[in-house]
């Protein structure tokens, strides 16, 4: 057992398996006391639940652990997983939004249901968990949260929700640093690259394999889910006090940390500019060597 987080109390949402299941133990290795967040059911003809596993897994090192089975896509759900933390440890710490979905599909066959399941829990559910995680926070001026984007926020065909999901918690993870901070709240986000049931799915191995692409399972086999978490301790710990409002990429052997957009290039006149002005000025400033990242596909000729 580590000292790192002793005495600190913990929720990981999300955390009955992959990479939520590894921060929990990690966490819990390292003296936090865990709230196991998991919304799985148990598996056919078993009796415990994934979150329980969990914690038996925990409570088995040494730890101290409580499973809860809210979904975060509720306003209730969030509440309750936060008073778990409450009525089971008498304090809240660290919140690590991890809970998350996929319903993958190019957008022009997305349903409704596909859009809205995904943003539910992962850009819902961040929020949830956060605002009453903050309310108390708030009081006690001290805390901190991790949240879970993903690197297919910028950009990854047939996850325009996933996509947008993520890349909305990068903003809403800036902003609730800003909100946060002057009461000693610090609040990041982790890009975890990772081989877990969501990127290593039935349909993903069987698709690498129709096209012969097997290196690509080997590579996520080698990516263990585990390695995710001791970015997520240092971020949680006192030791990273002041880093705020800021977005990593971590996976096995590598964590580096994103750059925040700036302005790249500028064009610059006294009052507003015309239509005309615009179609002049761009393609010589900032337009100049912008590339299509997907161009038009030349379409096949037409059967005569």
């Amino acid at each position: 057992m580590g000292d790192k987080l002793k005495g600190k109390v913990a929720i990981v949402t999300g955390s009955g398996g992959g990479i939520g299941r590894g921060e929990a133990i990690a966490i819990a290795a390292e003296g936090a006391k865990v709230v196991v967040n998991d919304v799985s059911p148990a598996a056919p003809g078993a009796t415990e639940r994934p979150a329980d596993k969990v914690v038996a897994e925990i409570k088995a090192k040494g730890g101290e652990a409580v499973a809860n089975y809210d979904s975060v896509a509720t306003p209730e759900g969030g509440e309750n997983i936060i008073k778990t933390a409450l009525n089971a440890f008498g304090k809240l710490d660290i919140l690590v939004n991890n809970a998350g979905i996929l319903r993958d599909k190019m957008v022009f066959n997305m349903t409704n249901e596909e859009w809205d399941a995904v943003i539910k829990v992962h850009l819902y559910g961040h929020f949830y968990t956060s605002r009453a995680a903050c309310v108390l926070f708030r009081q006690q001026r001290s805390g901190r949260i991790i949240n879970t984007s993903s690197i297919s926020g910028l950009g990854n065909r047939g996850q325009s929700n996933y996509a947008a999901a993520k890349e909305g918690i990068v903003g809403f993870t800036r902003t609730l640093a800003l909100e946060m901070g002057k009461y000693g709240v610090t609040v990041n986000a982790i890009r975890p690259n990772a081989g877990t049931q969501m990127t290593m799915s039935d349909d993903m191995k069987q698709a690498a394999e129709r096209s012969g692409n097997t290196s690509l399972v080997k590579y996520y086999e080698s990516l263990k889910p585990e390695d995710i978490a001791p970015l997520v301790i240092w971020l949680a710990s006192d030791a990273a006090a002041n880093v705020n409002g800021r977005n990593f990429f971590i996976q096995t052997g590598r964590i580096a940390l994103f750059s925040e957009p700036v302005q790249e290039k500028v064009i610059l006149k006294q009052g507003a500019f015309t239509v005309d002005e615009v179609f002049a000025a761009m393609p010589t400033t900032l337009a100049q060597g912008l590339k299509n990242p997907a161009p038009k596909e030349a379409e096949a000729p037409k059967p005569q």
